[in-house]
């Protein structure tokens, strides 16, 4: 018990350093380059606070582990938009561009209604069983190819205002913060996952309650803390940016790629958690448009953190 805690305690350091080293490079390279935050944490920081939910998704497809790979994307995006934004709006109001409010949040919302369509066999074409197939995976992946051209396009046009006031670094120190921060959150991540699910067992909680909420939640600390630090910095492109990204990039990448691997069977209980992150956007885009200033204030940064705790009352009860 007391290891675990310990190794709990590791990670956790490691994923802050992690975090505070991947937006300090990202702003560096959006700075050198021209280019937005919220593009760069589109894309790079995006990408790196993924990796926990990649890594453990291929290693359930490898393994059968269909509902820890659906539930384990499905969990950590209703969490990115619930507990993550709800904690950095309380930290500091997070502002939200227009074209955000256009593209972004909806093609974040896209991602979890493509989800729902792909993965209902039984529901909509009354089939005998539901499952993401390798043809899903595909289709999962274009959509991801989508994303990126029109990232690589708003980069060329963007009204998002480069960064600046960024401390310029030589470009291998940029690189090694970038690839030191990536690998802290991935190995913070593993290790705040593997010592929770110990303690968990400890204290006999089932596998399911586990999988829907100790392994969502340590998959999704990276995006925690990075939008944290983020916010607490006054960069809120990227504490934005970064969650809608790494939801995008968690159902289109991440369960492309691991249906690709293996077809994930789809119960249709994990519903009910595809339609609260459904929720989660529709509710993050009606704050968005109609808060003063396009601000998410505390407020409603309250709000998101009070619903997500309903919502795990409502796992460990239906558990």
């Amino acid at each position: 018990m007391l290891i675990d805690i310990l190794i709990l305690v590791a990670g956790l350091t490691i994923l802050v350093f992690g975090a505070n080293w991947l937006v300090e490079g990202a702003s560096t390279v959006a700075a050198k380059l021209g280019v937005s935050a919220f593009t760069i944490g589109l894309t790079v920081v995006a990408f790196g606070t993924s990796m926990p939910e990649f890594v453990v998704n291929i290693m359930a497809s490898f393994s059968g582990n269909s509902g820890l790979a659906i539930g384990n994307i499905v969990g950590s995006n209703t969490i990115n938009i619930l507990l993550v934004i709800g904690i950095a709006a309380l930290i500091k109001p997070v502002g939200v561009k227009s074209s955000t409010v256009r593209i972004e949040v909806p093609f974040s919302l896209l991602a979890a209604a493509v989800l729902f369509f792909l993965a209902n066999d039984m529901l909509l074409d009354g089939s005998d069983s539901s499952i993401l197939s390798r043809i899903d995976g595909l289709i999962l992946l274009s959509f991801l190819s989508i994303f990126l051209y029109y990232t690589f396009l708003s980069a060329k046009s963007d009204e998002h205002a480069p960064v600046s006031n960024v401390k310029i670094r030589k470009g291998y120190v940029t690189f090694l913060m970038i690839i030191g921060g990536i690998s802290g959150l991935y190995f913070g991540g593993k290790l705040i996952v593997d010592s929770s699910v110990s303690i968990a067992k400890l204290f006999g909680v089932s596998d399911a309650l586990i999988g829907l909420t100790v392994v969502a939640i340590g998959t999704s600390l990276p995006e925690l803390v990075t939008s944290a630090v983020a916010a607490f910095k006054g960069n809120s492109d990227i504490a934005i940016g970064n969650v809608l990204g790494s939801n995008i990039f968690n159902v289109f990448m991440v369960l492309g790629i691991s249906s690709i691997i293996r077809p994930l069977p789809f119960y249709p209980s994990a519903n009910v958690d595809i339609l609260v992150t459904c929720l989660a956007s529709i509710l993050l885009f009606i704050f968005a448009l109609t808060g003063p200033g396009r601000m998410i204030d505390r407020k409603e940064g309250g709000l998101f953190v009070a619903i997500y705790v309903g919502y795990i009352i409502y796992l460990i009860l239906t558990a």
